[in-house]
């Protein structure tokens, strides 16, 4: 079953898969600062800027970028836990902005969030059993007191926890074991779409190893979608189908995993990957490495033209006037940038 899952997710990422989420120009504003006592206006940050994307059933799609680039945000307004400023999402087709009342609950279950922090995403007052069963309490999943609990133990289970554990709170957990616990939460409601919100990163390497097996087990065995979002290329390049690269807000490349490293198009795309370290120290020292000057622009105050054209070593004169949009450069592959078939950059 893994392999055929590994199978279906290579046919979405070419494009001929169906369509399970579907971004159309989402925008996310937020204000800062109230101004001056006899002025009204206001400082705002453009964390998610015109970003259109479509995540495929069945695929995990990777969305990296260095903090501050929006990726959280895109990921919550999609759930509609942070609500856009402008744009749409539509789930399975169905504008997810006109639901209410009822439908909008019953797309709940349909879509979970896995939270960054297992050390604050967990409510220290409840037991593992009743943070994991609250969700079947409220959608009325178990018929019965019994089934309730035969449903948790079985989660608990599912991610590698004792049901015996049901019992405990989540002070006496590891890292490890809280961020399984968050893990049995969202699959409590039978999702089939779950956002993976810097899922490994607050873990030890052996434990996030552990973690992203457990993911991709799950995902063979439920057939799950994933939104997979982190700021650690090396992470994302084993769980990933495809990877969609954000800077200050936007998307700047989307393309399938392997193609992605093997041969990036964007030049930050280019920086990120070059950052990656290879264990061949032959083949590391013959790498030519891209160290980006500065640090990512004020969103409230992005450059014109192109946000990344300040530090790409790349960059022209109609970089620094005219936005570049994110277009196909072949069936697999978006890039926004203006050279991106004149440019060579070799990845790993």
């Amino acid at each position: 079953m893994h392999e055929d899952r590994r199978q279906d997710g290579i046919a979405n990422s070419n494009g001929n898969g169906v369509s399970l989420i579907d971004v159309e120009g989402l925008s996310v504003d937020f204000p800062v600062g109230t101004g001056t006592f006899f002025s009204r206006s206001r400082t705002v940050v453009h964390a998610v800027d015109d970003v259109s994307l479509t995540i495929y059933k069945g695929e995990c799609l990777g969305l990296v970028g260095e903090s501050g680039s929006g990726k959280t945000t895109l990921g919550r307004a999609i759930l509609r836990l942070q609500q856009a400023t402008q744009g749409r999402v539509r789930y399975g087709g169905e504008a997810m902005d006109e639901m209410r009342g009822r439908d909008l609950r019953n797309l709940r279950r349909k879509m979970q969030i896995i939270f960054q922090d297992p050390y604050s995403s967990l409510d220290p007052r409840m037991s593992a059993g009743a943070i994991i069963g609250e969700g079947i309490t409220i959608h009325k999943l178990a018929t019965d007191r019994a089934a309730y609990s035969e449903r948790v133990a079985e989660l608990l289970q599912m991610v590698g926890l004792n049901p015996e554990m049901a019992r405990r709170f989540p002070h006496e957990f590891s890292g490890g074991q809280r961020q399984r616990i968050g893990i049995a939460r969202a699959l409590a409601v039978e999702p089939d779409f779950i956002v993976c919100d810097e899922q490994v990163s607050a873990l030890d390497v052996s434990i996030q190893a552990q973690i992203l097996s457990l993911l991709t087990n799950l995902q063979a065995d439920l057939g799950l979608t994933y939104l997979f979002v982190a700021h650690d290329l090396s992470v994302v390049r084993h769980i990933s189908d495809r990877v969609a690269v954000m800077y200050l807000g936007r998307i700047v490349e989307v393309a399938k995993s392997a193609d992605l490293y093997r041969n990036p198009l964007h030049p930050y795309t280019y920086a990120l990957i070059s950052g990656i370290p290879v264990p061949d120290p032959r083949i590391e020292a013959q790498r030519q490495r891209v160290v980006l000057g500065g640090e990512p622009a004020n969103p409230a105050n992005p450059p014109s033209g192109c946000h990344f054209h300040p530090r790409c070593p790349f960059a022209t004169e109609q970089c620094a006037v005219e936005k570049p949009e994110l277009r196909e450069i072949d069936s697999s592959r978006l890039v926004s940038c203006h050279r991106a078939e004149e440019l060579v950059l070799e990845g790993v």
